[in-house]
């Protein structure tokens, strides 16, 4: 793994960049960015698909408290109807990495997979960066423990659709749901629900 990040040129500071959330129904797409140093204990890391639940949390309390820094940053239902979900995962990323270039100057973003958001510093797309690199592996963790987080509130205010317990993918329970119930505010209309959209929602702020 060590192999693999420093065979790039080495900038003074590389910041990882990934997102989670493109494939749900409802719900923000979130992103994250993390710079971390040299003494970070990259053990704690891992594919945050593959980690459990436990490891991410563990995991996350770790980079929060280590990395030199670290940002998330979201873009609503809307803004995925309004830009298509690539559009909106781009945006993400770019508000999270503004987050951080308030901070300090970023020489080098890595971004998991094969298309960069418009970033003001030299940026590197990898393939499944997520399971292989240690900054995007720990801004996927972020991403997804914070989206996880926000749908298991979202669960409280429109329990009807459980999102707790799938957060916004696309179950067949889910979708049972949306056909009983019709669509939440928070659903993704642009997405196929296989039921028309009832209703227009002023757009939500942002979750960050």
């Amino acid at each position: 793994m060590e192999n693999e990040l420093f065979a790039f040129e080495t900038p003074d500071l590389i910041c990882g960049i990934d997102e989670a959330g493109r494939g749900p129904l409802a719900g923000p797409v979130v992103a994250s960015a993390v710079v971390l140093g040299p003494a970070f204990p990259l053990s704690i890391l891992g594919d945050s698909k593959q980690l459990t639940e436990k490891q991410r949390l563990y995991a996350e309390e770790v980079i929060k408290a280590e990395a030199l820094y670290w940002a998330v940053a979201s873009a609503s239902a809307q803004e995925i109807d309004r830009f298509n979900i690539l559009g909106a995962s781009l945006l993400a990323m770019k508000r999270s990495y503004l987050k951080i270039k308030k901070e300090i100057p970023i020489s080098l973003a890595l971004v998991d997979g094969n298309q960069r958001p418009d970033l003001d510093c030299a940026t590197k797309t990898i393939v499944k960066g997520d399971a292989t690199i240690p900054q995007i592996m720990a801004a996927s963790i972020l991403a997804k423990n914070l989206r996880d987080r926000y749908m298991v509130l979202c669960d409280k205010k429109w329990p009807l659709y459980q999102f707790a317990k799938h957060k916004g993918y696309p179950t067949e329970e889910h979708r049972k749901a949306c056909l009983l119930y019709g669509l939440s505010p928070i659903h993704r209309r642009s997405f196929h629900i296989e039921i028309p959209a009832k209703h227009d929602h002023a757009e939500q702020q942002l979750l960050f």
